[in-house]
C-alpha cells in the first residue's frame, strides 16, 4: 500500500502478523466456505438430496478462493455474502444449487465472527501465559531483595522487588481465568434463519423439528464447537461481543497498572525497561532513557478500555430480532480491540523479559527512609537494655521531627541514626544500630509469600498450559 492512504497503526506498528491474519479477509472467506461445506454435509446426513459429488466439489475449492470474481459480482449485487456464494458456485457448478441452502447471511457472518474471536482469544491466552511465566521468574529471582514500598506514593513499610511483581501476576491470573471461562463458553449461532425461528429449515425437513435441532448440533461438531446458542434472533446475542471485550479490557487494566508502576520505578532509577544500545530516548536530551514501551502499553490499554464500551452499547440498543446498526461498529471495535491487546501483550513480553533492576539505588532509597521505620525496633531494643520507654519515645519523636526537617528543608542526609548513636540514653552501639536497621528485618513475610504464591498459584497454572510456553515478541520501537 502506498503512502497516500490511511494505514492503521494497529497493523503497521503494534499487532503481530498472527493476529492480523486471524482478522484478515482471507481468514473470513475461507471460514465461510468451511461453513458452507459443513452445512451441506449436515443437510445430506439428515436426508436432503445432496450428493457426495457436490460435497467433494466444494471441498476441492475450499481454499482457492476466486476473489476477483467475487469482487466483480459485489459491484453488481452490493451484497458480500451473495457475491461469494456466486463465486463459489462458479468453481462448483454441480454444487451451485445447494450452496447456502436454507441459510441467511448471518449463517456465515455470525458463525465466522464467533470462530474468529475464539481463535483470537487462543492467541491472547498463549501470550498471557507467557507474560505470567516471565514475571514469575522475575518475582522468584528478586523475592528477597528489600525495596521501599509505597502507599499513596509515599514511603511505607518495605516489601521486596519480587513480592511487588506478584501483585501484577495475580491480576494476570484473574485475566487468564476470565478469558478461559468466556472462551470455553463460546457457542456458534448455528443455522437459525431470518428471525431465529429456523422456519426455512423446518420447511426443508418437512416439519421434522428433531432434524432441525440436529442440524445445529452437526454444524457445531463439524466446526469444532460443543454446541450452538439454543435461541437467537437473526444474530447471536451481541451480549457475547460485550463479554469478550470485557475480557480484553481486563487485560488492558492489568497491563496499564503494571506499566504505570514500571514508569514510576524508572523515574526512581530502581527498575528500567529494556533499552537498546542504539536507541534514542529524546531528540533534545541525549542522556534520557524514557520508558516508552511502558508508556505505549498504557496508551494502547486506555484505547482498549474505552473500546469495550462499544459492544456493550451496541448490545443494549439491538431492536427485537436484529438491527444493522451493529455492523459498522462491530467491524471496527472487535478486531481493533484484539489487535491492540495483541500489541499490549507483545510489549509486556518484551518488557518483562528484559527488566533491569538496580539494587544499589533501591538500597539507597530504602536506607534514606529506614531510620524512621526502624525507630520502634530501636526503642524496643533500648528498653530491653534497661531504658525508660516513655523517655525514649519522646526523644525519638523529637529527633525524628528534626531529622525530617533537615531532609525536607535543607536537602540533607537523614541524620537520625547518628543522633541516636550519640545519645547514651539509647545505649546503642553502631553494631546494634546496624542490626536494627537491616532492611530484611522490615519486609515481613514478603519473601515467603512470594515463594508460596509462585509454588501454589502460578506453577500449577503454567504446568497445565506448558504447551503454550515459548512465545517471544518482536516489537517496533
Amino acid at each position: 500500500m502506498g503512502t497516500e492512504r490511511y494505514q492503521s497503526p494497529l497493523s503497521e506498528r503494534y499487532a503481530s502478523k498472527e493476529m492480523q491474519y486471524i482478522f484478515s479477509p482471507d481468514m473470513k472467506f475461507r471460514t465461510w466456505r468451511r461453513l458452507w461445506i459443513a452445512l451441506a454435509e449436515a443437510e445430506q446426513e439428515l436426508g436432503l438430496s445432496i450428493t457426495d459429488e457436490q460435497i467433494e466439489e466444494m471441498r476441492a475449492h475450499r481454499d482457492d478462493i476466486n476473489y476477483d470474481e467475487a469482487r466483480e459480482r459485489e459491484k453488481v449485487v452490493r451484497h458480500d455474502v451473495m457475491s461469494h456464494v456466486y463465486a463459489f458456485g462458479l468453481q462448483c457448478p454441480k454444487a451451485k444449487p445447494i450452496i447456502h441452502l436454507g441459510a441467511t447471511s448471518c449463517y456465515v457472518g455470525d458463525n465466522t465472527d464467533i470462530i474468529v474471536m475464539r481463535e483470537a482469544l487462543g492467541l491472547v491466552r498463549a501470550k498471557l501465559v507467557n507474560v505470567i511465566k516471565q514475571l514469575s521468574g522475575f518475582a522468584e529471582k528478586y523475592k528477597d531483595l528489600p525495596t521501599l514500598a509505597f502507599t499513596h506514593f509515599q514511603p511505607a513499610q518495605p516489601t521486596t522487588v519480587g513480592k511487588r511483581a506478584t501483585l501484577w501476576i495475580q491480576d494476570l491470573l484473574m485475566d487468564l481465568q476470565d478469558l478461559e471461562y468466556v472462551m470455553g463458553t463460546l457457542k456458534l449461532l448455528g443455522s437459525k434463519g431470518t428471525t431465529g425461528t429456523q422456519a426455512s429449515f423446518l420447511e426443508l425437513f418437512d416439519q421434522d423439528y428433531a432434524k432441525v435441532r440436529r442440524l445445529d448440533s452437526l454444524i457445531a461438531e463439524k466446526m469444532g464447537f460443543e454446541g450452538c446458542y439454543p435461541v437467537s434472533g437473526q444474530t447471536y446475542s451481541r451480549k457475547v461481543d460485550a463479554r469478550v471485550l470485557n475480557v480484553l479490557s481486563g487485560i488492558a487494566v492489568t497491563a496499564h497498572k503494571m506499566s504505570n508502576d514500571i514508569r514510576l520505578l524508572q523515574h526512581l532509577k530502581e527498575v528500567e525497561e529494556p533499552f537498546e544500545k542504539t536507541q534514542i530516548g529524546s531528540s533534545a536530551m541525549a542522556y534520557k532513557r524514557n520508558p516508552m514501551r511502558s508508556e505505549r502499553i498504557a496508551s494502547l490499554s486506555r484505547y482498549v478500555m474505552t473500546d469495550a464500551l462499544n459492544p456493550a452499547i451496541t448490545a443494549s440498543v439491538q431492536w427485537f430480532e436484529r438491527t444493522l446498526d451493529d455492523s459498522a461498529n462491530k467491524r471496527l471495535s472487535i478486531p481493533e480491540a484484539f489487535l491492540a491487546v495483541d500489541g499490549i501483550l507483545d510489549l509486556c513480553l518484551n518488557v518483562t523479559d528484559g527488566l533491569k533492576v538496580y539494587p544499589k539505588v533501591i538500597e539507597k532509597h530504602l536506607r534514606a527512609e529506614l531510620p524512621f521505620m526502624a525507630t520502634e525496633n530501636i526503642m524496643m531494643d533500648a528498653v530491653k537494655a534497661g531504658g525508660d520507654r516513655q523517655e525514649l519515645h519522646e526523644k525519638i519523636r523529637k529527633l525524628s521531627m528534626e531529622a525530617g526537617r533537615i531532609v525536607k528543608e535543607e536537602g540533607g542526609d537523614n541524620p537520625l541514626l547518628d543522633w541516636i548513636a550519640e545519645d547514651p540514653a539509647f545505649g546503642m552501639t553502631p553494631e546494634k544500630l546496624a542490626a536494627a536497621t537491616e532492611p530484611s528485618r522490615y519486609t515481613g513475610c514478603a519473601p515467603m509469600q512470594t515463594e508460596d504464591f509462585i509454588k501454589n498459584e502460578v506453577a500449577p497454572v503454567l504446568e497445565e498450559r506448558k504447551a503454550l510456553l515459548g512465545i517471544s515478541a518482536e516489537i517496533f520501537v
